[in-house]
This record gives C-alpha cells, structure tokens and sequence, in this order.
C-alpha cells in the first residue's frame, strides 16, 4: 500500500473512534442529498409543540387610528381567517380556541370571541374561551394551548389575543374593599401603571435622559423595519370603516400598516413632554407604550401533526414561566421571569439569539435589560411597544409573531428566542421559542440503495 492510500485510510479510521463525552457527533446514515454531508442535530420529537402561523393585525392608536371604530369580532375573525387560509387546515380539526383579553367585559368577550369563530366559518363544534392575565394575556394563551395539546386533550390548537382599547379604556369598575388598607402589598395592586413606572426609575436610578433613549431607539428601529418590509409576513390587512366623529360618515378602509411608528422622533421632542404621573418625575407618553387597537392568533399542533400535513414549522414552544413580584415595581416581572424561563428549557441566557420584551414602559424595560446583562441588539430588533403600540390582550401573542418572523428571517443566526412582558398587579412572564424551519428527513430524504456513505469525489475500485 502505497503512503497516500495510507494516510487516507489513517483520516478515516480517526473518524471511526468512540467520541468523547460532551462532543457532538456527524452522523453518516444514507440519505439522498448526494453525499455524506452532516446536518444540524436538534432536539426534536413527534410530541413537540410547534407553531405552524403566528399573525396579527396592525397596531393602531386608540381613538386616532385606523382601527378605531372595529370590534374585537372583527379583529378576532381577520386572524382566525388568516390563520386558516395560510395552513388551509379544516377548521374542524382545531381542538380549541384561547383568546387573551383584559379590558373587554369578560362574559361579552368571551362571547364575542365565539361569534368572531363562526365569522371565520371556524364550524360550532370547535369550542372557544378567554383568558385573562393582564398584559400576558396573549402569550398565556399561547402557553394555555400549547399545555393542553402536551397533555394530551388535543393535537392543534388556536391561541391569541385582542384589545379595543378604543372602545374599552383602562378604569376600575365598582368600589374598592375596605380592609385593603391592611395589606401594603394589596394597595400596590391599585397603582396606576405610570406610578410603578415612576417607582422602578426611582429605585433602581434609571433617569429620564435613557428612558428617552430608550424610546427613541424604539421608533428608529421600529421605522427602519417598516420601511424593509418586515412586518409584512406577519399583518394581515383588516377590511373595516372609519367613521367621522363630526359627521358620521362612514369611510371603506383596509389598514395594513402599524401607524403608531414616528421616524422623526428625537431626543429634543421627548424632552420637550412633560412627566404625567408625578410632578418631578421621569415618565411621559413619550417614553411609555401606546395605547393601542389590535388582535393575534398563533396556531399550535403537535410536530407529528405539522408533518403529516406538510405544514412548515415556524417555531417551536419550549418553556414557559409566570412569577410574582412587588406589585407597585411591577415593571421588573421580566428580569425574574425570563431567567426562569430559559432554565426550564435547559438554556442560559447566552443561548437566546432574539427577545420581545414588552416596553410597557421605558424605564421598567430598560432596567430588566441591564439588570439581565443582555445585549442591548438582541432586544426588539424591530422596535417594540414605544413604537408599535401595547392591545394589553393581544400584546403576548403579538410579540410571539414578531420574533418568529424575525427568527426564519435570521435562518442559523437565530436558535432560541424569548417573548417577555411585565404584568399589572405584580406579575411577569416568559416564554422561550426555538426556531423552526428545519428540514424534515421524512420530507427531504428517500430510500437510495447502493453505497451512499461516501464522498462524491471518491473512487471505488
């Protein structure tokens, strides 16, 4: 044996060896990609729960925007049929229907969402309910669902959210208990949600100048993501009206944009606003979310499922955590949820390629990030609540669309993405998505005969 045949015997026996523990290994099993190229390994199985379409609507300004005078049915209704147009799934086959809401009277939304279904021509057998955790109200539908079909109750199910905060505006309805007074950390819950704010910049030093910063870096990036296009796969245009509040007049629209976003945003104008909440303080409607108009629907389903109807996988639901905090800093529910999140997925928090953290404000958005010591570019890339605008309900399932959008656009540079929000009363939430769009070997191999296990370049004698 000649010494170049030998040393290519030596290569390949090297490759034979057991490897070390720790060490990912290349697979060399025959498949028809025409060599023995190795793939990705990921951690899949036939029960994972995976998301097969997330989409919204736009996000308009309450009382202002274009969605001002559409009800929760027609918001509701535009998703579900997006959805179900996108998947072309029998809308029979969907085992549930979960809806997030907080300020649509509970009995009249929940019934609302069931008369949205049947204007989607989703048929009476599919059953529908609403849920109710404040501001994660969507993405805990979203979890909800993707519970139940991991328990077994079903294969696919329909999550999502809406808020018409137009025709329903935060207020508190009925009087309040009597014995609240002896309980400090109850008398948090009926904190306006600015106070906390003013009370997260206080405590933790987050001044107005980077709450500023904050919010102009929101609109700047939620502008430059607008103007590349990149909330087009993720809206579905609404066909509605606008009704002139003088006239009456009724004007056809169809509303296909976010028009909360303002690209000429700068630091001189924030600063020009004066503080809303507390005299000498740091919060202005310009570093804190919009109120908002708007509706999402995530559709979820066993992976075995997604692939026995050839559906593409958008993401896959890893994990999810909701925590408790002191409710007048309430803002801080991501910098505890979020840690615990990604831990019940095995992550670290180096692992998150991508977050969607909800900026109910800029100060309580600004200090989880630090206090987390994330990367300021990994956070809403494409802007976020600032700029788009905070539908309470719908803001989880929102944000869910979002990043998984973001996660197929970034292919290999994105693995593992998080949605996170604070919640009024106290609350946080997270969850962690990994993204799909990986190839299926019962889709992209078939049965080959003959040896295949070797390189295109080699010579059999």
């Amino acid at each position: 044996m000649d010494t170049a045949a030998y040393g290519r015997l030596s290569v390949l026996a090297k490759q034979m060896k057991p490897v070390a523990e720790g060490v990912q290994a290349l697979s060399m099993n025959p498949c028809a990609a025409g060599d023995s190229a190795a793939y990705e390994r990921r951690n899949s199985a036939a029960d994972d729960v995976v998301i097969v379409a997330s989409l919204r609507t736009p996000l308009t300004k309450a009382k202002r925007g274009g969605l001002k005078d559409t009800d929760a049915v027609d918001l509701l209704a535009t998703v579900f049929k997006g959805v179900i147009e996108q998947t072309r799934i029998d809308p029979k086959d969907i085992g549930d229907i979960v809806i997030g809401s907080v300020l649509g009277p509970s009995s009249q939304r929940a019934n609302e969402a069931r008369i949205a279904s049947f204007f989607a021509n989703i048929p009476e057998v599919v059953p529908v309910r609403t849920v109710n955790r404040q501001c994660s109200s969507g993405l805990q539908a979203i979890a909800d669902v993707a519970a139940a079909i991991r328990a077994g109750f079903y294969t696919i199910g329909l999550a999502g959210g809406v808020e018409t905060m137009s025709s329903n505006p935060m207020a508190w309805e009925g009087g309040i208990n009597a014995r609240i007074g002896e309980f400090p950390k109850a008398q948090g819950c009926l904190m306006p949600m600015g106070v906390t704010s003013e009370n997260v910049a206080a405590k933790f030093g987050v001044d107005r100048k980077t709450q500023d910063e904050f919010a102009v870096k929101s609109h700047k990036k939620a502008a430059a993501a607008q103007a590349a296009g990149k909330f087009r796969d993720e809206i579905v245009p609404v066909r509605t009206k606008v009704i002139d509040p003088k006239t009456g007049a009724e004007t056809p629209v169809v509303v296909s944009e976010d028009d909360g976003v303002r690209a000429s945003t700068t630091m001189e104008t924030l600063s020009k606003l004066p503080t809303v909440f507390k005299k000498e303080g740091t919060t202005t409607a310009g570093n804190s979310s919009q109120v908002t108009d708007g509706a999402a629907a995530t559709l979820l389903m066993t992976r075995a499922e997604a692939v026995r109807r050839g559906l593409p996988i958008l993401g896959i639901f890893r994990s999810f955590s909701a925590v408790g905090v002191d409710p007048s800093i309430m803002g801080i529910g991501p910098a505890v949820a979020i840690p615990d999140a990604v831990a019940r997925a095995g992550l670290s928090l180096d692992d998150i390629d991508v977050y969607e953290i909800n900026e109910a404000f800029a100060s309580q958005a600004t200090y989880c990030v630090k206090k987390l010591g994330i990367d300021e570019s990994k956070v809403n890339p494409n802007g976020g609540a600032i700029a788009l605008g905070h539908p309470l309900g719908a803001t989880g399932a929102r944000a869910t669309a979002t990043l998984l959008h973001e996660m197929r656009r970034r292919g290999k540079a994105a693995r593992f993405g998080v949605v996170s929000m604070c919640i009024g009363s106290g609350m946080g939430a997270a969850a962690v998505f990994e993204r799909g769009g990986e190839v299926d070997e019962l889709r992209n191999a078939r049965h080959v005969s003959g040896q295949t296990l070797l390189s295109k370049d080699a010579v059999v004698a």
